[in-house]
């Protein structure tokens, strides 16, 4: 990252978990349709010091990457990115992202996925990258867009929302041309 930016990404530590915790809580609201497994892992100090313990053994056995977008300043956590669904037969991965609307269209996530990218392209050499977006989630589309991802198709009854019925979403992907 820059040394002029505001922010930089992380792996979730052990000392992340007030931040963390705090980011879900003044956020449940915004994360819980689409965020709802990472949101109720959050909703209590204990609850996000189990939640970052697992995302640590999950980055050491090479399952799946969170990282921390970090405000610069504060180290304050101001959104996630995660590399999830990590299928290593395959070479291909999802990421997901969320961060506090506080810090929304800033440009910020692009950037994040955009890193993210590059690392799983170049350090763990993935070929194929993945954003499941819902077609009214415009920002989520736009950053997909923003990195290179392209439509490929409507998967139906993708995702089910916490007390809603199934939702049909869109693939984004984005292959490593080597």
């Amino acid at each position: 990252m820059n040394k002029q930016e505001a922010f930089h990404i992380a792996p979730l530590e052990t000392g992340d978990t007030k931040s963390l915790s705090r980011l879900m809580i003044t956020n449940a609201e915004r994360f819980k349709r689409y965020f709802p497994k990472t949101l109720s892992s959050n909703l209590t100090l204990e609850a996000t010091e189990n939640y970052i313990e697992s995302k640590i053994i999950e980055f050491e056995i090479k399952s799946g990457f969170t990282f921390a977008i970090k405000e610069q300043e504060t180290q304050t956590i101001m959104g996630l990115v995660i590399l999830k669904k990590v299928d290593w037969q395959t070479k291909q991965a999802e990421i997901a992202y969320c961060i506090g609307k506080e810090y929304e269209r800033k440009g910020w996530v692009t950037k994040a996925v955009k890193a993210i990218s590059n690392y799983a392209f170049n350090e763990l050499n993935l070929e194929i990258l993945q954003i499941i977006a819902h077609k009214t989630n415009l920002a989520s589309i736009k950053v997909a867009e923003n990195n290179g991802f392209v439509w490929q198709r409507t998967l139906v009854d993708e995702f089910t929302p916490t007390y809603e019925l199934s939702l049909d979403m869109e693939l984004y992907e984005y292959t490593n041309e080597k």
